[in-house]
């Protein structure tokens, strides 16, 4: 039997789809087009969600490996003090968004949790390609680690966390952080993570559900790795499918779409994690294809994955 849309997510695609209007397909390479369409779309989903009066917000600056600024924005809820703290890398398919886009979106992941999170600016493919956004993250991960007293932070609490493109960026930065022999990570809590630049075939079984495209997955990574994409030099710092060694890397928290395009890369990297001795809990939820909850947050299914990630994060 073919897969069909969750009746909720399908009903709120299509009312957003009405209000939006129809989205022109891009070619592949075009990275300013998509820039201008995605984060607009962003904006505009985010946008719909009620913005918490609960969260303060302050930002800081700390510098990159080649000493670059790097905007860190910290997130935390009045009167709570649990001290843990997550890093966050936002989602944008390696080449676009930003912390101010995501605003919103981790302002309630701390509202409800009560966990703060420090967002990272990193920089974005191909003007910074790999592992740039890797070793961006790492600077605002030492940064954290270096000020967790003054943030009320233990340092042996800090989490990564990312969506999509921030999701396999977030794997990269735990692999990247074993081996530079820190700083510590407590937990990885990978959200339908782009993980392997060789996912470029397209399965009919997912094209017709698919907000994120073959054509842009192939942008992207190639915007990232440039000519080396697919090949055999790629490394695990650009794409964390490509690891070979997944022992001693942090504990895991994943979830993904049964309809979603990187749902078979994610699966296989939560194999190779479990298979090394990594504490793994996947969820594969189905009927939803990727971003599904930031498209309808409002669906039963939706709100059951925002309460899980908040479980987890309450764990740290």
């Amino acid at each position: 039997m073919a897969f069909a849309l969750n009746s909720e997510i399908a009903a709120g695609l299509e009312k957003l789809a009405n209000e939006i209007g129809p989205i022109s397909p891009m070619p592949v390479g075009d990275v300013a087009t998509r820039r201008s369409v995605y984060d607009e779309l962003q904006r505009v989903i985010h946008s719909k969600l009620d913005h918490p009066h609960d969260v303060t917000v302050e930002d800081y600056e700390t510098a990159s490996e080649d000493g670059a600024p790097l905007l860190l924005r910290w997130y935390s809820k009045k009167g709570s003090n649990p001290g843990s703290a997550v890093v966050y890398c936002h989602g944008g398919g390696m080449m676009l968004s930003s912390v101010d886009v995501y605003d919103t979106v981790l302002a309630r992941y701390v509202s409800f949790s009560g966990v703060p999170f420090l967002a990272v600016g990193y920089r974005k493919a191909p003007e910074a390609p790999a592992p740039i956004p890797v070793t961006d993250c790492h600077a605002g991960l030492r940064w954290l680690a270096e000020h967790a007293a003054t943030l009320g932070v233990e340092p042996t609490r800090i989490a990564v966390m990312g969506d999509s493109g921030g999701g396999g960026i977030a794997a990269s930065l735990a692999i990247y952080a074993r081996d530079q022999h820190g700083p510590q990570i407590a937990k990885q809590i990978l959200i339908y993570p782009m993980l392997d630049d060789r996912n470029t075939i397209p399965d009919a079984n997912l094209t017709p559900f698919a907000p994120w495209s073959y054509d842009d997955n192939i942008t992207g990574w190639t915007a990232l790795l440039g000519p080396a994409r697919g090949g055999p030099e790629v490394s695990p710092y650009g794409a964390a499918a490509r690891l070979t060694n997944f022992s001693n890397l942090p504990n895991a928290y994943i979830d993904i779409g049964e309809m979603d395009i990187f749902r078979d890369e994610t699966i296989l990297y939560a194999r190779n994690l479990l298979l090394a001795g990594v504490s793994t809990e996947l969820h594969v939820h189905p009927g939803v294809a990727h971003a599904f909850e930031a498209f309808v947050p409002d669906a039963e299914i939706a709100q059951k994955v925002a309460l899980d990630r908040i479980r987890v994060l309450q764990t740290l």
